[in-house]
């Protein structure tokens, strides 16, 4: 009897050893800047690991997002859904970032609260690091609708510098003591809206701006001046001079 259960607990344990051989860490950058790790099998392809991110933040409409790493110094690559991951990546953890890859035309018409969710993080990561870009009354007012998502209604001495910078979609480099005030006066005017009417009003905005959505490839024209290809979903731009 002892020797039967010393071969079964030998054989559990060469079974977890070969299972373990079989996945691989993947660890995820989300969108707030939070960080996850997702177990895959090392065949998995990139849409095996998309679904599994996708299933941890409970997102239905998956078609929206993709994975980002970083290849030769370029952070904007994309990890081919239909190739096996480990031919994509060697070196364990395997890092990447989950992302918006096609933003909708119109928001209005996503039908899963959470997808509208990611859509406001990753239009806030967008103006953040510049690819993105607005007026200042345009950063009040998006800034004014993510308090209002975040926070309620408005309450005298809430507004903040540091809160702002935390989850506004103000970028340091365009912040000063006016847009705190001109934030704050917005705010105040959305009062008795919802987290979700507040972000889809935000996307509302949004989707106006030249830049939303598009992803920017630096180019030169045929007379050697520097341009920029924007490729979003009503077609492709071509930016000069800003």
């Amino acid at each position: 009897m002892r020797e039967s259960l010393r071969r079964l607990a030998s054989d559990e344990g060469i079974r977890e050893r070969r299972a373990g051989g079989d996945t691989r860490r993947v660890r995820v950058e989300l969108m707030d800047g939070d960080h996850i790790t997702v177990e895959v099998h090392r065949k998995a392809r990139g849409a095996d690991l998309l679904d599994k991110v996708c299933d941890s933040l409970d997102i239905v409409e998956k078609d929206y997002f993709g994975l980002l790493y970083l290849l030769r110094g370029d952070p904007r690559v994309w990890v081919d859904l239909g190739r096996r991951l480990s031919k994509t990546f060697r070196n364990e953890p395997w890092d990447v970032r989950f992302a918006v890859k096609f933003y909708p035309p119109e928001p209005s018409e996503l039908q899963d609260d959470m997808t509208r969710n990611q859509l406001v993080l990753a239009v806030r990561r967008d103006l953040v690091e510049g690819r993105l870009n607005c007026s200042s009354i345009t950063y009040a007012l998006l800034a004014s609708y993510r308090l209002q998502a975040e926070l309620g209604d408005y309450e005298p001495g809430r507004v903040s510098p540091a809160l702002l910078a935390e989850s506004g979609p103000i970028p340091l480099r365009v912040f000063t003591p006016d847009m705190e005030e001109r934030v704050e006066e917005l705010y105040k005017k959305h009062r008795g809206q919802t987290p979700a009417e507040a972000e889809s009003r935000y996307l509302e905005s949004v989707k106006r701006l030249p830049l939303y959505g598009a992803e920017l490839h630096c180019a030169r024209d045929s007379s050697e001046v520097d341009i920029v290809l924007a490729v979003s979903a009503p077609g492709v731009a071509v930016h000069r001079d800003g």
